[in-house]
């Protein structure tokens, strides 16, 4: 991303946080109802060991949790795009990981596999899922009739047919589902955190504490690294998602010619 791109997403942040400052100052809101923009700053300073260790041990469980759906996400994806009845018949059930809210789930996984690592990192894999599911199997349907033809027409085998058309042609889908995971990811993350409520645990159990200590400068601080934290890995993914696209698509011209 360049400087020109950045200059807007910026200035909107900045004339945010201008007008939060302003309106807090002028209608003398209680820091006790509102904190000014100032305030949370300062507040997230002074909290900035203990945001940083648990930004990072929040970050290992999303990525944890993501990696293990992208995995699981893309095989089932293969499994739905070979057989239309096995796709029929388990969809349905891969729909109900969107529609159970995650704040049911994180409860009966964290009684069940306990307060730990574990838990949140099986949260986060599992509101990442679906996603990837829908779109490498949309991905891996959408292919050129055409060209399904001409394999047919070579005596392509099944194998054949979806690592050399069906995997290639579904590549940006999956990526794209990735993109929408990683940010799912950190809400499940952030999600089990909040249940598991440990000392030793990241961004959810401080949310946690911060609100029950009702220390709103330090609530706020903390809600807004979350949000910087999801940012940060959609940036990430995008630029480097980029990068695969960019080469494989190089790649696969350079060899055509």
């Amino acid at each position: 991303m360049t400087a020109l791109q950045l200059a807007g997403p910026l200035l909107v942040l900045f004339l945010l946080g201008l007008t939060w400052q302003l309106l807090v100052t002028l209608l003398q809101i209680s820091p006790v109802l509102l904190p000014g923009p100032l305030a949370v700053l300062q507040a997230g300073w002074r909290i900035r060991a203990s945001l940083l260790a648990a930004t990072g041990r929040t970050a290992v469980a999303a990525l944890g949790g993501l990696l293990v759906s992208c995995c699981f996400g893309t095989l089932t994806a293969f499994v739905f795009s070979q057989s239309q009845i096995i796709r029929r018949a388990l969809y349905p059930y891969a729909v109900l990981l969107q529609t159970v809210p995650v704040i049911a789930i994180a409860p009966i996984i964290i009684v069940s596999l306990g307060r730990g690592f574990l838990s949140v990192a099986l949260v986060a894999c599992i509101l990442s899922l679906f996603p990837i599911i829908t779109s490498t199997t949309t991905g891996l349907l959408q292919t050129d009739p055409l060209l399904n033809d001409l394999f047919r027409l070579h005596r392509a085998t099944r194998w054949q047919t979806l690592i050399r058309l069906r995997v290639p042609g579904a590549l940006p889908y999956l990526i794209s589902g990735i993109r929408i995971a990683s940010g799912s990811a950190i809400v499940g993350a952030i999600v089990g955190e909040f249940f598991v409520g440990s000392s030793e645990s990241g961004l959810g159990a401080l949310i946690q504490r911060k609100s029950a200590a009702l220390v709103l400068s330090e609530l706020y601080a903390t809600v807004i690294t979350a949000t910087l934290l999801g940012t940060i890995v959609f940036s990430l993914i995008t630029v480097l998602s980029e990068q695969v696209l960019r080469r494989w698509f190089g790649m696969s011209l350079s060899g055509r010619q």
